[in-house]
């Protein structure tokens, strides 16, 4: 893939977030701060990137924590499938999310201030001991706010959600979120909860759940050795 393809698709995602109707204000804002780094890839189901998105997703983490201001976000293109239904990306998004677990639990161990568990309602994925929240978007969602033109996995530093409710602005932004989402989806996403009310993995794929799923994801993190993040 050429820099030119890789950066018309780049645009195409920040067309994307600036879109007038988009509900998510905190995309927009990262957007506006240049705070949304971008890579590129191939398919979705091919694990040849893998390293390429682990080490992207690691200086991400190291301009991230260098940095005084909210709002930031990394995004994860993938140039295929280019129409997934949404059983296929759920599928896709567990095992690239599965692969880049097992990786890096070669290297570190999983941010303290989350659990590994993905049944628990303080579930957060973790890269370099770095916990996130995971938004997983393709054009075949069947949340409108979530409809891209290329699978995507959107990688939200959990540390800043946190440092937004000690501020008390979570609920403020929250709202105003959600009722974007109302105006541009036409509904509130069946799946949403408060972190803490139930576990995060059930909004990672965009796709509405009974209580019989369970989450495939498992942490090889406790079985390994590993370097400190510090």
């Amino acid at each position: 893939m050429t820099d030119a393809q890789s950066n018309i698709i780049t645009s195409e995602y920040f067309d994307f977030i600036n879109t007038k109707e988009f509900p998510c204000v905190a995309a927009k804002t990262a957007l506006t701060w240049n705070q949304v780094k971008c890579l590129v890839v191939d398919h979705m189901a091919c694990p040849k990137d893998d390293a390429a998105i682990l080490k992207f997703v690691y200086d991400f983490v190291d301009e991230y924590r260098q940095s005084t201001k909210l709002y930031h976000s990394v995004a994860i293109i993938f140039k295929g499938p280019e129409d997934p239904n949404e059983a296929q990306f759920e599928e896709f998004l567990w095992q690239r999310l599965q692969a880049l677990s097992n990786l890096d639990a070669q290297r570190y161990g999983y941010d303290k201030r989350v659990v590994s568990d993905p049944n628990s309602p303080d579930f957060s994925f973790s890269l370099k001991e770095e916990a996130f929240f995971i938004i997983g978007l393709h054009p075949g969602s069947s949340r409108l706010a979530r409809r891209f033109k290329y699978p995507t996995l959107v990688f939200n530093a959990h540390a800043q959600f946190e440092q937004i409710r000690a501020n008390s602005r979570y609920d403020g932004l929250r709202n105003t979120i959600r009722t974007r989402d109302m105006a541009f989806s036409g509904s509130i996403n069946p799946m949403l909860e408060d972190y803490g009310q139930a576990s995060e993995v059930y909004q990672y794929s965009g796709k509405v759940y009974d209580q019989a799923w369970k989450c495939p994801f498992l942490s090889q993190h406790a079985a390994a050795n590993h370097h400190s993040a510090a």
